[in-house]
């Protein structure tokens, strides 16, 4: 798990190196939420972990009595640190290597640290739990590697695109942006980390994974009323 976790996170932050290159060069969200996918689609074809991706497939294995709680803490919470641990890594690498991206990361840095604890925060963190618990909702639909890939193109494109709040990928940026020598710290961060992780969870277990249950519950009891039927 934690080898996984420390792969995503280096594969998120090759994402986030691309985001931040594509930017510096156009300018556009939108066209730096497509290099992001980068990140997303290494997370898939290397079967690495993602914090956010958790928030469907375990629970739902919670609910179904195939896991504990407990297993479901570690893994959120395993995944969590080493995610970070593998971005920071890069990131400090990634600065060092390529200094004119530095500035960008600064300037990228303030959207999510200067942000207040208000409403329209609060819905940025949420709609980024629900689109990346979409995502893999797609990706766990789809019968194909290319679908799958398509489903993580979308995904960092509503993410990244929309400059959307999330735990990992926005934590990178702010990695590179201290690693660079802004004029915030680690305490900034925490600050915005907290809220944004917690809402992170409650848009993916709220919107998608809810409604996931649900129809899996609806599923089951149609099963038995017909098994009734047929006896």
């Amino acid at each position: 798990m934690l080898t996984t976790g420390l792969a995503g996170g280096l594969e998120v932050a090759v994402g986030v190196l691309a985001l931040l290159a594509v930017y510096a060069e156009t300018g556009s969200h939108l066209l730096a939420g497509l290099a992001f996918s980068i990140g997303f689609i290494a997370l898939l074809l290397a079967r690495s972990e993602l914090f956010t991706e958790g928030f469907l497939v375990p629970v739902t294995a919670v609910a179904a009595r195939r896991a504990s709680v407990g297993q479901l803490a570690k893994l959120w919470s395993g995944t969590l640190v080493a995610n970070l641990a593998g971005g920071w890594i890069l990131m400090w690498i990634a600065v060092h290597a390529l200094p004119e991206l530095g500035a960008t990361a600064i300037g990228s840095s303030a959207t999510f640290l200067d942000a207040p604890l208000d409403l329209q925060s609060a819905c940025l963190a949420f709609l980024a739990g629900s689109s990346i618990t979409l995502m893999t909702r797609m990706q766990q639909g789809a019968h194909t590697e290319g679908g799958k890939i398509v489903a993580a193109l979308a995904g960092a494109f509503v993410l990244a695109g929309l400059v959307l709040f999330h735990s990992i990928l926005d934590s990178l940026i702010v990695f590179g942006g201290i690693h660079a020598g802004g004029a915030f710290g680690y305490g900034d961060w925490l600050a915005w980390f907290w809220y944004t992780t917690l809402l992170n969870v409650a848009g993916g277990l709220l919107v998608v994974t809810a409604l996931r249950l649900v129809r899996s519950k609806e599923l089951l009891e149609q099963e038995r009323a017909d098994a009734a039927t047929e006896g």
